[in-house]
């Protein structure tokens, strides 16, 4: 029997903090092995869907939530009594969220990061700043990180995830908290690697978005995609990462599910600058968050602070950043006048 399964009478208590796609599935699954779900939403109308119709009618309208999620606009309320409070909001609303509420995330809540990207002015990845602007201590933070498509994980297809932190007992009370038999976390004390996998990787897909949108082929793509894991497993390195944790579900894994599939947002928002529209065009009608537009500065500033090379990322950073078009970089994508191996 397992720990929660055990606990049939004190379920756990889990706050989950953001009420995006990614935030709303992952509180379905936590629901659907037992947890008693608290969300707290920014928006009003956001929140009132979930409380009154129990779907995310935005992003998700057709996943029915189970009863035992509920939603509020109070951050204080939502972590009230919790055992984990899980944060699901961009990359870049971090820092000044946890300074307004993180007072929340006190006695032994253990806090865990969904979010992929770095910061912006700091260069510090999600759980640097949980550490450093949450007050909350190393070993009660945890980051999930993987090929988790939201929208199939709400469908409750099969998926698997990474559950990382540098204390076993941490990983392993999310682990378990999470795991369905449709989801299934492994758990890995590489926290660095987790991190910079599933950060890099967004940039790499609007790189391949932006392939795609130009018309390149299949070919160009994988090219692409193989460069940019050299580049994502020479950062990785350069910082700490277990090789395996990039070369894993984190890194491999993440980087073909961002890249490939067309529910990924970053995907999306890159094949819509390849098809000649600007970014302020493609940042107007996108709904959702596309994290490697913002992080992929900080991430070649990070590159180039420990000497590490990352055309791909650089070559995007061109194209979000400064403004160049997709077609002039077309031919750089694949030809950056650097030496590939393999």
């Amino acid at each position: 029997m397992s720990g929660l399964a055990a606990r049939k009478h004190q379920p756990l208590q889990v706050a989950v903090c953001g009420t995006g796609s990614w935030g709303t599935a992952f509180a379905s699954l936590l629901a659907d092995n037992g947890a008693m779900v608290r969300m707290w939403g920014k928006f009003a109308d956001e929140v009132a869907e979930i409380r009154q119709h129990h779907r995310s009618i935005r992003y998700l309208p057709d996943l029915e939530l189970p009863e035992t999620v509920s939603a509020t606009t109070d951050p204080f309320e939502a972590l009230e009594g919790a055992d984990i409070a899980v944060l699901a909001m961009p990359a870049q609303t971090l820092r000044a969220n946890l300074l307004e509420w993180g007072s929340g995330l006190s006695g032994s809540v253990v806090v865990t990061s969904l979010i992929k990207g770095i910061e912006l002015g700091t260069t510090k990845r999600m759980s640097e700043v949980i550490t450093e602007a949450g007050g909350v201590p190393p070993e009660r933070v945890c980051v999930i990180s993987g090929p988790n498509l939201a929208t199939e994980i709400a469908r409750r297809e099969k998926a698997a995830t990474v559950v990382a932190s540098g204390w076993p007992e941490t990983a392993e009370k999310v682990a378990e908290a999470c795991a369905t038999p449709y989801f299934r976390p492994y758990t890995s004390a590489d926290v660095i690697g987790c991190e910079v996998g599933g950060s890099v990787k967004n940039v790499i897909a609007l790189a391949v978005g932006m392939a795609e949108g130009m018309g390149m082929g299949t070919n160009s793509k994988a090219a692409i995609m193989t460069r940019g894991l050299a580049e994502m497993q020479a950062l990785g390195a350069a910082l700490g990462a277990d090789p395996d944790t990039v070369n894993g579900l984190a890194g491999v894994g993440d980087l073909v599910t961002t890249c490939m599939s067309p529910l990924s947002r970053n995907q999306s928002f890159g094949r819509k600058l390849g098809t000649g529209r600007s970014v302020q065009e493609v940042v107007a009608d996108t709904q959702q968050t596309a994290e490697g537009v913002k992080s992929c500065g900080p991430i070649m500033e990070l590159a180039r602070h420990h000497g590490v090379t990352m055309p791909i990322v650089e070559l995007v950073v061109s194209v979000v950043q400064d403004g160049r078009a997709p077609a002039d970089i077309r031919s750089e994508l694949l030809t950056d006048g650097h030496t590939w191996t393999t």
